[in-house]
């Protein structure tokens, strides 16, 4: 991933972006070229040196087999939206502006290892489910689900886990503008309803601030 220097996410950053995951790319390369699928990942920190991401695939999907063992690329989006260069003071001041694009996106790069056991990925879908069910009134859990049913789904899907060698990730949320450009750029977001991004952009402002004496 090209990332210019302003841009860099720092430790903090990253083991944020990774303890939620979501939905990711899971990419991989065979001799016809790369495959690539939407998959749900959690992060086990403790597996291997730098962690690992746990998700699973359909057992019909070929890229658990094409994949196995092989270099994986694992690219978790976050929020991203259009910055319009109308919204910077400069554009009516003299008009050297331009338009760009605010995102945040890390590429964990590892080895896929599969996994063909039910305990295995009940384990998986179980920190999967609690993960995401949280914060509904009425949690949802595995145990709900009948067992010969739930049986039938654990055999039509296969575990996979990305064990981690290197992590790069770029943070581009305006930090490079000047602070009036930011205020322009936040309240340009939000009259459009980019309010993630947003959201984001403020974030990552405060984190940047420098502190009283410091």
């Amino acid at each position: 991933m090209y990332i210019p220097a302003p841009f860099a996410a720092d430790a903090e950053t990253i083991g944020a972006i990774l303890a939620h995951p979501g939905a990711a790319d899971l990419v991989t390369v065979t001799p016809a070229g790369p495959l690539a699928s939407v998959v749900p990942f959690v992060l086990d920190p403790a597996r291997g040196p730098h962690g690992a991401l746990l998700g699973h695939l359909a057992r019909g999907n070929d890229q658990w087999r094409t994949g196995r063992d092989g270099p994986a690329l694992v690219i978790v989006g976050g929020p991203d939206a259009y910055v319009s260069p109308s919204w910077y003071a400069a554009k009516a001041e003299h008009g050297r502006v331009v338009p760009t694009w605010d995102y945040v996106r890390v590429h964990v790069h590892g080895r896929l290892l599969v996994h063909d056991d039910p305990v295995w990925l009940a384990d998986v879908l179980r920190r999967l489910i609690d993960t995401h069910e949280a914060a509904q009134a009425e949690p949802w859990s595995l145990d709900d689900a009948p067992r010969d049913y739930l049986a039938g789904m654990l055999r039509a899907v296969v575990g996979v886990e990305v064990l981690i060698d290197r992590v790069e990730a770029a943070v581009k949320l305006s930090q490079n503008r000047p602070p009036g450009d930011v205020d322009a750029v936040l309240a340009g977001l939000r009259a459009r309803g980019e309010h993630a991004t947003a959201d984001a952009v403020a974030r990552h402002r405060r984190r940047a601030a420098p502190t009283a004496g410091g």
